[in-house]
């Protein structure tokens, strides 16, 4: 009697895709959304799986117990992180994104030829050869924005799509959906694309690189690195933006299908195989046969207004131009882009116009973490009230500060260390008033609360009618806050309580 493949089988030697993986004993490092998903679709279809979590939450718990009752056993606790478990053979490390390269068990995986894989690489692996077409989207900034501005256009194309990954479903979960997707709108961090190999997208967009996440990655060459993942295999179009020269060089440097071409993406007006702004359009001259002597008109700078309170901002437009280009490569018409922007709002903290009062415009972008994603916020508006401020990582924020004074009225810092900031306010725009939050008792919802009432009401003092009053804190959240959405969260509710006329 012939033995079957899922027991003979290593898993990076077996067929795919339609990965076969019954029979495989996998470790599941990590215990989150995306480490949930991957024991429950692995453990339907015949693997033996391990999970393990350093943490041990009633949360944890709960959720660990609905798998054990379906034959998952799960280990919580930082005794099991150290090295792989002595008690049974693996076949698979199967790693949530949050877990560092040099993470002792993943490094003694690594070390005894376990293979590791992300969830993206495992999806990819079991989906079947007919599944969903994969359009992805990753960069330092403007990665949700894009995706989900790509999913309103796909829908209103009239196909079944999902925005998936670091947003909306785990992917595993989209490519193996029993009723089936025609398209997944994938967002993809750094930290996934690093265990991933085979991604084979039919497009693709990178759509900037600036330095984020180095102390994970080990340098800004690796960080770059692993965002050109994305490009490996792609089978129609690799996008990338023509004012960001890394992303021309990821393409570059990628090894695609034949016959996959390089689409660049601008403010201006385009080029041969670009989309771009022509007079207040967004217009391709990338994916119509006519290309070399005229342009596809997609949709308007009016189209995408209400994405902004002054008319949507320079790095919107951008995000917009990169998701017609993925919706295009994959045969979407002209008349679906523009509905599917029309029809797009911002997603929660995510340069989200909240209100305009007595004139002055409140907007969360709470989620610019980083300078280069505060910068393009700040670009948004002309004239701005900035509440910044919190833990800086180290980061350089004289640039960021230098472009942006021009636009400056005021800034409010948060944060329990501003040095940073205001060392940096100093040197490149003096003559802008700052006001300094008391940091106060932030441990409780309360004193976080107070916190932020302070700095609204700063913010409005400093502000007058035709200002944007912009949280795009270029900072983390950790040092006051719960996480950004908190932050974003008592913004918002501190903007709720301004009296004014509302526009």
């Amino acid at each position: 009697m012939s033995t079957p493949e899922s027991a003979v089988t290593p898993a990076e030697e077996r067929a795919w895709p339609g990965l076969d993986v019954s029979g495989l004993r996998i470790l599941v490092a990590g215990f989150g959304i995306s480490g949930y998903a991957v024991a429950d679709q692995t453990m339907q279809r015949g693997a033996h799986v391990l999970v393990v979590d350093g943490a041990d939450t009633p949360e944890l718990r709960e959720r660990a117990q609905i798998l054990e009752v379906l034959g998952v056993e799960v280990r919580l606790g930082a005794e099991h992180l150290d090295g792989l478990p002595q008690d049974r053979p693996l076949d698979l490390v199967v790693t949530s994104p949050g877990w560092r390269p040099e993470q002792p068990l993943l490094r003694a995986a690594q070390e005894a030829g376990v293979p590791v894989w992300s969830e993206i690489e495992l999806a990819r692996r079991m989906q079947a050869a007919d599944g969903p077409a994969w359009l992805a989207v990753t960069g330092t900034n403007g990665k949700t924005t894009t995706v989900t501005m790509l999913e309103s256009i796909l829908l209103r194309a009239g196909l079944r799509a999902v925005a998936c990954g670091n947003v909306g479903l785990p992917v595993i979960e989209a490519a193996l959906d029993p009723a089936g997707f025609d398209v997944l709108a994938l967002e993809l961090s750094s930290f996934q694309l690093h265990w991933t190999q085979h991604l084979d997208c039919e497009a693709a967009a990178v759509l900037n690189v600036s330095d984020d996440h180095l102390d994970w990655h080990g340098g800004a060459e690796a960080y770059a690195a692993a965002k050109g993942r994305i490009y490996e295999g792609v089978r129609t179009a690799c996008i990338y933006n023509v004012a960001d020269p890394t992303t021309l060089r990821l393409v570059e440097e990628a090894d695609v299908r034949e016959g996959a071409r390089a689409i660049g993406i601008g403010l201006s007006t385009p080029g041969l195989s670009e989309l771009g702004v022509i007079d207040g359009i967004l217009a391709d001259r990338a994916f119509l046969a006519e290309r070399r002597t005229s342009a596809a008109e997609l949709a308007t700078l009016e189209d995408l207004a209400p994405l902004g309170p002054q008319g949507a901002g320079p790095h919107v437009v951008i995000d917009a131009l990169a998701a017609a280009a993925l919706a295009r490569a994959h045969g979407v018409e002209p008349w679906a882009v523009r509905d599917g922007l029309r029809a797009y709002r911002m997603g929660s903290h995510r340069a989200q116009h909240l209100a305009t009062i007595d004139g002055i415009g409140y907007v969360d972008d709470t989620k610019a973490t980083n300078p280069a994603a505060a910068a393009a916020s700040l670009r948004a508006a002309e004239r701005v009230v900035w509440i910044a401020g919190g833990d800086a990582k180290g980061a350089d924020l004289g640039p960021l500060i230098a472009a942006a004074h021009d636009r400056l009225v005021g800034v409010v810092l948060l944060g329990r260390d501003d040095a940073p900031f205001t060392a940096a306010l100093s040197r490149h725009a003096p003559e802008v008033p700052v006001r300094r939050i008391d940091p106060g008792d932030t441990d409780g919802v309360a004193g976080r609360s107070r916190l932020m009432e302070d700095a609204v009401q700063a913010a409005r003092a400093l502000a007058e009618a035709g200002d944007v009053v912009l949280l795009a804190p270029a900072a983390a959240s950790i040092d006051q806050f719960r996480d950004y959405a908190e932050r974003g969260d008592l913004f918002a509710a501190a903007v709720t309580r301004l009296p004014g006329e509302r526009a």
